[in-house]
């Protein structure tokens, strides 16, 4: 299943083009690549209704997946998986989106999967999410849909296998797939909400995304026909047009059902037939609708000016789709058409961390474009003013793969990397997420290839790598770059003199520059295997019933355990360093907007691109986080990779090298990163609000364009440097470890660095909650006039102020939420996304609080703060029900279960307990005292924190807006 396409590398350039994602590092990525539908979105196999891709292909089958088929001609594959326990994922798959839509129903298949939630036949409208909540999912994390443009899919993620939660939830598809009432008055209440989704959306990100198909795909149905649709139609199509998609295209030989989780596979496909079998169809089905051809074409190039977006350039060949089926012969060209890319891709990331980079980053990849056509593309995101160089660099190396191929010591590199990666999955196999394996169950098939386990992927690796010379890779990297074109688009936010024009004549002006062989690669050694003597261990003391072991070593490192079985072969690792924010002065501007400097400038010894080829055969990872109370150094491994793992962790602590080079690639990102933030609302607030809510506290604000622009590597360094190389540490462990592995591995790192003494804690500059404001503070930004972001804030407490108080607290911050959706979006139509989050601090005394937002058109912001003064009102007033109280604490409780069995939890919730027993009582108490939580304690709660009088509120509306 490694070998599916569009999901990966796909999305991560369409997200970096958009100026999403920050900076494109090529370095390790597969350009993934498989066979899809052809130019008219029909199977690539032409497969029978209910006909599985291994019915015609030589590629053996997952043994561990029941795959079957109706009479109707409706699929679905079941797979037993009892890690971890009790849990499951649904996937109803249907196979159509807003490709298939005529003109009048453009934004319909999205229209229609949002009906889904608002009635059925067994299933009254507002019910659906109401009956899930009680069983203990939440809506969107848990009950969740999208629509794309050839595909509609349902989720539900169960907290529960029991036999009610698993039939109610197989009728709610059943009920989605082929019983939804789509009633009149139903769609004309879900308009706005399915509106203000589109407006949420228009960003200067997802324009230039539309003109960037556009040009690549010129005249093809794919460009009129973005699943979001057209406003008008949203507006004003009536519910008969969204009923005669549903029609057409919800269809059992059109659907696929993927169940994944621990129960009896047997008793599931039971379930499955008696739900399923009697559909039977209405009227004629839909058509698959022509994709339209690749037309001819030659050199041309298109600008996209947008305010907002990120500079970015892409090169690209466009073809014909292609049609090959799954097969080994195909998945062993892909296979070596990938290590090709990989190898190109590694280059680009040199380039990027040069002295003076041409570009913030780049990537290679091949994509297929929804069976409309098959691309090959090379992009990258550029700087301030220099779009130039990074046009010549990336047509530079594009044409360097071309004429001289790869090298047989870079394609060796690439072997082992990708050879360790499988190794890893295989490794895990056992422990796979339910939701995770059953969303590989549904890409596979999506795009009609035969489901494989990670054993046979790296079965069939070894087989294709065994004996593999450049040479043949060099082919297949040359092969890639054939078709239309080459394309040149170029997104910038700013007018660019000259155009078009000025683009093709910087193009033939690249095209002039000789592409010399590629070096060989220098020979290096991972010089940071020795610290100096072990460490010894002088205090260890187990805490019995969260299977934890706390150790402490003579030189003062703190090193907590939690062996685990959550996730075979995955250990979690962080390194705490000294206070994080605490230790800042709350006057002076935080540098933790260019942390990950310290990481990708390398070490003293080695640079960071030398230390991922050395250490490529490796899985390790190193990160760098400031936090409230500490600096934090992490990474992911596996077993075999404990020690490599710690030797990095450690030696960026005992010899960061500080490269400027880091910092000044980060630097020249955060250049034009204020304009992309002021293009949305939604940018405005992220940039601001945590400064707002910390009452301006440089700790916490975005810096200024001039404080980025006026930023030194040295000012990095004086606030980072220190903690580093002298606060004190604490590690914690947690994964498929035992305690001797993990101890000794520590004892040989940081256990070994020179004495690090606990010193008192400092005495950090206090923070506060912002004042209550009578009318809103307001922001403003330069998008849609009908784009405003509404927020209202009420201060708390801390969490050990009253530990059970927050918890009650909690339980009202997800009653509140209800309250929200079911009036703001339910009742009125009015958003797409009313939000509630609540935060009691672990670290600052007296700082938490509760707040609610919502996106809504400027002329709904007074009706908005309005309701929800008068929801509080209500919840101090009057007791929730015993109902509501249920569809609140559930949810929660459920999702602290789950994250109970995953490694993340623990990392995240261990740290600081060695020093603070009150964070182990809390571990202890989350589930019981969250189960106490009852409708009394959540109304002192909302007459605690819900006065109107304490309320802190801001709104962030459109520049041309008048006066407050």
């Amino acid at each position: 299943m490694i070998f599916s396409k569009r999901a990966a590398l796909a999305l991560t350039a369409a997200l970096a083009f958009a100026g999403l994602s920050g900076l494109v590092y090529a370095a390790p990525q597969i350009a993934e690549r498989a066979p899809h539908a052809g130019a008219h979105a029909t199977p690539a196999a032409d497969l029978a209704p209910g006909q599985w891709p291994q019915a015609v292909s030589d590629v053996e089958v997952d043994p561990e997946i029941r795959f079957g088929a109706l009479p109707n001609g409706m699929r679905y594959a079941i797979r037993r998986q009892t890690i971890p326990a009790g849990q499951a994922a649904l996937r109803l798959r249907i196979d159509a989106g807003s490709l298939m839509e005529e003109d009048d129903q453009q934004g319909l298949a999205h229209f229609l999967e949002h009906m889904a939630f608002n009635g059925s036949e067994a299933v009254p409208e507002g019910e659906m999410i109401k009956i899930l909540e009680r069983l203990g999912l939440a809506f969107g994390a848990d009950t969740n849909a999208s629509t794309g443009f050839d595909e509609t899919i349902y989720k539900l993620d169960l907290p529960r296998t029991d036999q009610e939660t698993l039939s109610t939830s197989l009728m709610l598809l059943r009920e989605t797939a082929m019983s939804l009432t789509i009633a009149q008055d139903a769609v004309d209440r879900e308009r706005g909400i399915v509106l203000s989704e589109e407006r949420s959306r228009d960003g200067p990100s997802y324009r230039t995304y539309k003109e960037r198909l556009a040009f690549l795909l010129k005249g093809q149905r794919l460009n009129a026909r973005y699943p979001i649709g057209e406003v008008e139609v949203l507006r004003n199509a009536p519910a008969s047009r969204i009923r005669a998609f549903y029609e057409a295209y919800y269809r059992p030989e059109r659907t696929l059902l993927v169940a994944v989780g621990d129960f009896d596979v047997d008793a599931m496909e039971a379930q499955i037939v008696e739900a399923f079998s009697g559909w039977v169809a209405k009227g004629a089905p839909g058509e698959d609708p022509e994709l339209g051809e690749v037309r001819r074409r030659g050199l041309e190039a298109k600008v996209a000016v947008e305010p907002g977006v990120q500079g970015a350039l892409q090169i690209a060949w466009i073809r014909d789709p292609d049609l090959a089926a799954d097969s080994e012969a195909r998945r062993r060209a892909d296979l070596i058409e990938q290590l090709g890319f990989s190898v190109l891709n590694r280059r680009l990331s040199v380039l990027a961390r040069a002295a003076d980079p041409p570009f913030l980053g780049a990537g290679a990849f091949v994509n297929d474009e929804f069976g409309a056509a098959e691309t090959t593309s090379i992009i990258a995101n550029a700087q301030e003013g220099r779009w130039r160089e990074a046009l010549q660099a990336i047509e530079v190396e594009q044409r360097r793969a071309v004429l001289h191929g790869v090298r047989q010591d870079e394609l060796d590199r690439e072997i082992a990397e990708y050879r360790a990666r499988l190794q890893a999955s295989v490794a895990g196999a056992a422990t796979r997420r339910p939701s995770s394996l059953a969303q590989q169950i549904l890409g596979a098939t999506a795009e009609d290839e035969v489901v494989t386990s990670p054993a046979q992927d790296l079965a069939l690796f070894e087989a294709a790598v065994d004996g593999l010379e450049a040479s043949t890779v060099s082919r297949a990297l040359q092969d890639a770059f054939q078709g239309q074109g080459p394309l040149i688009f170029l997104a910038s936010p700013t007018e660019v003199e000259g155009g078009e024009a000025e683009v093709l004549g910087a193009y033939e002006a690249a095209r002039q520059t000789k592409a010399a062989p590629p070096e060989a690669l220098s020979v290096v050694e991972w010089p940071y295997r020795q610290f100096g003597a072990p460490g010894k261990v002088v205090e260890t003391r187990d805490v019995a019933d969260l299977d934890t072991v706390f150790i402490r070593f003579e030189n003062g490192v703190r090193l907590t355990i939690k062996p685990t079985r959550f996730q075979d072969d995955e250990i979690l690792v962080a390194v705490h360093v000294g206070e994080g924010l605490q230790s800042l002065p709350s006057d002076t501007q935080s540098l933790a907007w260019a942390s990950q400097a310290l990481v990708e400038g390398g070490l003293g010894e080695i640079t960071a691109e030398d230390m991922e080829r050395v250490l490529a055969s490796n899985v390790y990872g190193a990160r760098l986080r400031v936090s409230d109370d500490a600096f934090t150094l992490s990474g992911s491994t596996r077993p075999e990779d404990l020690d490599v793992q710690m030797q990095v962790l450690s030696a960026y602590l005992a010899d960061p090298a500080w490269r400027t080079e880091a910092f000044a690639r980060i630097q020249a990102a955060g250049a034009t990163i204020h304009e992309q933030y002021e293009a949305t609302a939604g940018g405005v607030l992220s940039r601001d609000l945590s400064g707002l809510l910390h009452s301006g506290d440089r700790r916490w604000t975005f810096p200024t364009k001039a404080e980025i622009a006026q930023a030194t590597p040295d000012d990095l360094k004086a606030q980072l440097a220190g903690p580093l190389a002298n606060a004190p540490i604490e590690v914690i462990i947690v994964g498929d470890t035992t305690v001797e592995k993990a101890t000794d591995a520590v004892a040989r790192t940081l256990g070994a660095l020179p004495p690090r003494v606990d010193a008192a804690r400092p005495e950090a500059a206090p923070v506060a909650f912002p004042p209550p404001t009578a009318a809103p503070v307001r922001r403003t930004h330069k998008g849609r006039a009908d784009q405003a972001i509404g927020y209202v804030a009420w201060p708390s407490t801390d969490f050990f102020a009253d530990p059970q108080a927050a918890r009650e607290a909690a339980i009202l911050g997800e009653i509140l939420r209800l309250r929200l959706v079911e009036e703001l979006r339910e009742s009125q139509g009015a958003t797409y996304s009313p939000s509630v989050n609540y935060n009691h601090s672990y670290v600052w005394t007296g700082w938490g609080y509760i707040s609610a937002s919502v996106e809504i058109p400027p002329e709904g912001l007074d009706a908005f703060f309005a309701d929800v003064a008068k929801i509080a009102d209500d919840l101090r007033r009057n007791p929730v029900d015993d109902d509501e109280l249920e569809r609140a604490r559930q949810p929660r409780l459920e999702r602290i279960e789950r994250a109970r069995v995953g490694n993340d939890y623990w990392l995240g919730e261990l740290a600081r307990t060695q020093t603070d027993p009150r964070r182990l009582e809390a571990i202890r108490a989350v589930i019981p005292g969250t189960e106490r939580v009852g409708a009394a304690d959540v109304q002192r709660a909302a007459e605690r924190i819900l006065s109107p009088d304490r309320a802190w509120k801001i709104e962030v509306v459109p520049e041309s807006t008048g006066p407050p």
